[in-house]
């Protein structure tokens, strides 16, 4: 059976995006090299990516672009080589290595689950990702905690949820990230 693993950015306060649905504040911190360092080693890690449709549109769009290869070339490649399974029940995949998931988003992912095969990572997606905590089929979260306080908006949890912490790591731009086993 393979692990389902969550790689999210949250605010301080612990949101992923405001009352609005907005998420910039995720790119609002000074660039650091340390962590993009880390993020391109963390991009390679060789699991495979799970979206719902509003992350898999913007990653799409993004990680195609000659903007991304630019910008950050090994986490593109990595993107673009990656096998993707996009939740969604209206949208027709066009970016490589992807399949769509037929049905319900829980019973398929965990029908993935029961097979062997690398890891799956979940990117952003945070409906995806409260429903698929709630079914408890989430092995490990992965959280860049960016030091914004956002005052409200979406969470990842129900009321209830209990984690235990496994590793922290700070950066000079203020981001922490924190892994918890679920």
């Amino acid at each position: 059976m393979r692990s389902l693993k969550v790689f999210e950015s949250i605010s301080i306060d612990g949101y992923f995006a405001d009352a609005n649905g907005d998420m910039s504040f995720a790119h609002a911190v000074a660039p650091d090299p340390e962590f993009g360092a880390w993020v391109g080693q963390n991009a390679s890690s060789g699991g495979e990516l799970l979206l719902g449709r509003v992350t898999y549109e913007m990653m799409a769009s993004f990680w195609t672009s000659p903007a991304a290869a630019q910008q950050m070339p090994a986490v593109a490649k990595g993107m673009n080589a990656a096998r993707k399974y996009v939740a969604t029940g209206s949208l027709t995949p066009t970016w490589n290595n992807t399949q769509r998931l037929e049905g319900d988003a829980v019973a398929a992912v965990r029908a993935l689950k029961a097979h062997e095969g690398p890891p799956l990572v979940v990117l952003g997606s945070g409906t995806l990702v409260a429903a698929l905590g709630e079914a408890g089929l989430v092995d490990e979260y992965q959280f860049v905690v960016i030091p914004a306080a956002l005052g409200g908006g979406r969470t990842l949890f129900t009321k209830g949820t209990k984690l235990r912490l496994v590793d922290q790591r700070a950066f000079q731009n203020g981001n922490v990230v924190l892994t918890y086993a679920a």
